[in-house]
């Protein structure tokens, strides 16, 4: 493809307005499907995100939805060759660094090296204090756990001392054996920028218009392959093919070195279809 194209998950998160309603029934089998076609076809990563319990007053704006992307990429990775495997996002306060770098580096190891990992400073006080996570130095916080996983995946005895977390003389086995884990921040502000391009391989956002992504991005320099994930409008590939051309240039001269694709569709069969469109319109 010349443009980078991933694929924004149906099925494991159901956004109001946004997910078809044959989504609400949908089987692992239906999501390998979809694995299956994305990696046949060159897309270059797929998605899964994290909450463990949201409020019941949050579903019309969160929806409820979140299957756990460790035991769905754990999945998809046997079904699977080349595609990527991006948590977007796993919530950085939820976890110590050292849980991730094992968690994840397993992953990594059983995928053959094609994690990607999103991780977050996460927004939802509820859930902070469900677990007993500290809520208000998040972001703090989420900066020293950055750095401490860039100190620790793929590293078996790894050694980290910083403001929040510090460790040393332990092992971690299996861990990540891609010799550098790419890191994206995601998150809605100019600061979740400034953290991903400080700390981190790339920026992940979400609901950031394309112009303020564009005019955030134009107040830093990053470095060569430095990636930006920004996600598509519902796209229409079948019978709006132009359209669909247009809209991805867009996105791509706002910045993104790799597009989001989400679709409008009506079932799994229809979805299948429009991944096959979209590849086609961009190879």
């Amino acid at each position: 493809m010349s443009t980078r194209l991933s694929v924004a998950t149906p099925v494991v998160t159901m956004l109001p307005q946004i997910s078809g309603a044959w989504e609400k029934n949908a089987s692992i089998e239906d999501l390998a499907q979809i694995a299956e076609a994305a990696d046949r076809l060159g897309y270059h990563h797929l998605t899964c995100s994290e909450h463990i319990a949201l409020p019941a007053a949050e579903q019309q704006r969160r929806g409820a939805r979140y299957w756990d992307p460790l035991a769905t990429f754990g999945y998809l990775a046997a079904r699977t060759q080349r595609i990527r495997l991006a948590t977007h996002v796993l919530v950085l306060g939820y976890h110590h660094p050292l849980e991730i770098a094992k968690r994840y580096g397993t992953l990594d190891k059983i995928s053959n090296g094609r994690l990607i990992l999103g991780v977050g400073v996460g927004s939802l006080k509820e859930e902070f204090e469900l677990i007993g996570a500290p809520f208000d130095d998040r972001g703090a916080r989420g900066d020293d756990a950055v750095r401490a996983l860039r100190a620790s995946l793929s590293v078996a005895e790894p050694d980290y001392h910083g403001e929040f977390y510090s460790f040393g003389g332990m092992v971690v086995d299996p861990c990540a054996i891609q010799d550098r884990v790419p890191i994206w921040i995601g998150g809605r502000t100019l600061r979740s920028l400034r953290r991903a391009a400080t700390l981190a391989d790339g920026w992940a956002p979400f609901n950031v218009s394309l112009r303020q992504a564009r005019d955030w991005l134009s107040r830093f320099e990053v470095q060569p392959g430095f990636e930006v994930v920004l996600p598509s409008p519902p796209l229409d590939p079948i019978n709006e093919p132009e359209r669909t051309r247009d809209t991805l240039a867009q996105i791509t001269a706002h910045g993104a070195t790799i597009v989001s694709a989400i679709f409008t569709h009506t079932s799994l069969q229809h979805y299948l279809e429009n991944l096959h469109a979209l590849a086609d319109l961009t190879s």
